[in-house]
Parts: structure tokens; sequence; C-alpha cells
């Protein structure tokens, strides 16, 4: 079942956070609109803003305030990507340019703060100080598990860090996002916070099959571009657990590889075929399967529902997509 049969209950409100989500970046700066249309109008999975609303029909809401929080998620989400693609000095993204390449860095910066800016304008509209306090302690995260990662070179980082960057920069954004939708439905604060730990989890199982598949060969399957974390010299869980299960000499070569002044789509192939040997991207899915299972665990506390069904759907989904 792909993400879209998943998430078909939401369809109509997805269509109408797209909408918004591109109406509200007209301004009258042109390369501001641009920039912003760039990344957002390239699509992507909207699963962040649909997490939202799910949060809260799984409590029988279903008014208009989910929409502009999913779209504050979103807005949210993207101006980290911008930010994000500056410190990696990424050239593609959702397969196309990267901001930073067409615009430059400094542009790509300052639309990431525009849209942070319009984050907690719109949160200030809509009156809800749990909302606020969910989305600042957030950002916070988000901005920790950054630095945590600008800090740690591939002879510093193990999995328990590389793990503690994604819960802080990845997973805590689809946690809040289930936990806003929650707060807005009235929830009871158990709910809301199971709710928030299946979130945490699916966000880190989401972050680690999305490592795996950059080192998976079946492109057309996925159609995520291979080798590209590599190529920027991001030290993610397979590569991690390569360099702890390879032989002296495997893992002199693959740092030898980390260490060359371009690393070059041979050099990708070969690392490839290393995870292969030693299991590497396999380890990775282990990892991300035992997460999903977590989340699963957290959904049997919350009420029996259609709602409830499609985010165990979520979960499973977001381990089988590598196939």
């Amino acid at each position: 079942m792909s993400l879209n049969q998943i998430l078909d209950y939401v369809a109509d409100d997805l269509s109408e956070i797209e909408s918004a989500i591109l109406h509200h970046i007209q301004t009258d700066i042109p390369i501001l609109t641009n920039v912003a249309e760039h990344i957002l109008a390239a699509g992507g999975k909207r699963l962040r803003p649909a997490l939202v609303l799910l949060g809260a029909k799984l409590f029988g809401y279903d008014g208009k305030e989910t929409i502009r929080a999913a779209q504050i998620i979103e807005y949210l989400h993207t101006a980290t990507l911008l930010h994000d693609d500056v410190v990696d000095n990424a050239d593609m993204r959702r397969s196309q340019k990267t901001a930073c390449r067409i615009w430059g860095n400094e542009a790509s910066v300052l639309v990431g703060d525009y849209l942070f800016s319009m984050v907690f304008y719109m949160l200030t509209e809509l009156k809800n100080l749990e909302v606020l306090k969910t989305m600042s302690d957030t950002t916070t995260l988000m901005a920790k598990g950054e630095l945590l990662q600008l800090t740690h070179s591939h002879e510093s980082m193990d999995e328990d860090k590389y793990l503690e960057i994604i819960f802080n920069k990845t997973a805590c954004l689809f946690a809040s996002a289930l936990k806003i939708g929650a707060i807005i439905a009235n929830a009871p604060d158990e709910s809301q916070q199971k709710l928030y730990d299946y979130g945490m989890a699916i966000g880190l199982a989401f972050q680690v099959v999305d490592d795996a598949l950059d080192y998976m060969e079946e492109e057309s399957k996925t159609g995520k571009s291979i080798g590209i974390d590599l190529q920027e010299r991001k030290i993610t869980l397979p590569l991690i657990h390569l360099l702890n299960s390879a032989s002296p000499e495997d893992k002199a070569r693959v740092n030898s590889i980390l260490a060359a002044e371009i690393i070059t789509d041979e050099h990708v192939h070969e690392v490839i075929q290393m995870m292969k040997f030693y299991d590497s991207t396999m380890y990775a899915v282990r990892v991300a399967q035992k997460y999903t299972n977590d989340a699963q665990i957290y959904l049997k506390a919350l009420p029996a529902s259609p709602i409830k069904q499609m985010l165990n759907d979520i979960a499973n989904f977001i381990v089988i997509r590598h196939f």
C-alpha cells in the first residue's frame, strides 16, 4: 500500500493545506517568493502535515485549526531543509538543484529565517499556549540536532550519537506534529504523550530507513539517488555499522575514501559493495523495524478507530518502502 492510499482519508484536507502553503509564501520580494516556491512546490510527502490532521481526528476533532497547524509544521520543516542544504553544501534536493546552488547560500539562509518567523507569527494567531510551547521546544531540539551533527566527524561518531542527532533533528518534528493535533482536539495528557512517543518512534525509523536508502542500488524502486550522503560525508547508521564491522583493511579503505578530496561514483559503488558484504544497510533496516514495533506498541493504548489503523499502516509503510 502506498502512502497516498494510506492517507486517502485526509486527501481533501491535504489538498487544502497544499494550497495554503503555496499561497502564503507569495510576497512582494521576488527572490523570497522564488526560493520558497522552489522547494515547497517541489512537493515531498507532506507526511508531517498529515500527522497533524491524524492526531486531531483520532480524538474526534474535524475543525480548521489543524489546517493552519499543519501549514506551520511544513514551513518549519522547509526552513530546516533550506538551512541543512547550506550546511551540507548539498547539490540536489527532491530531484532538483538546491536553492543554495541556484540563488546562493545567503538567500537560502534568509528565506529559511523568513519561514521560521512565519511559523511563530502563525503560532501567535492560533492563540494556543500549549501548541506554542510544543513548537518552541521542538525548534530548540532541532537546532541542537544540527549542532550535534556539525560537531561530530566519522572518527567520533557512533550509533548512540547518531540516534541522538536524528532524535533531535528529525524525529521530534514527527512527534510534535501528532501532539499538536491532539492538543487542538483537547485529548487527555496521557494520550498526547502516547501519540508523541509514537511519533518519535516513527520519526527515528523514517530517518534510519532514509539513510539506508542512500546505499541501496535499486534506485528505480525508491526514486532516491544513491551515494549522496557519502559524497557529502554524512555519517549515518549504515556507514557507522560498516566502520564497526569491517576488517582492518576494509576500514582503512573506507577511511581513505572519506578523506579523499572528491568522493566519486566509483567510490560510492565500492562502499555499497562493502555494505552488502557486511550487511550494513539491512542492519539499519532492522533497527528501523525495531522503532516501528515500538511505535505500534504505543498505539495500543489509544482508542480504536480507522485513524488508529492508518497510523499503524504508516508505521509499516516507513520500513517497507525500500522494497
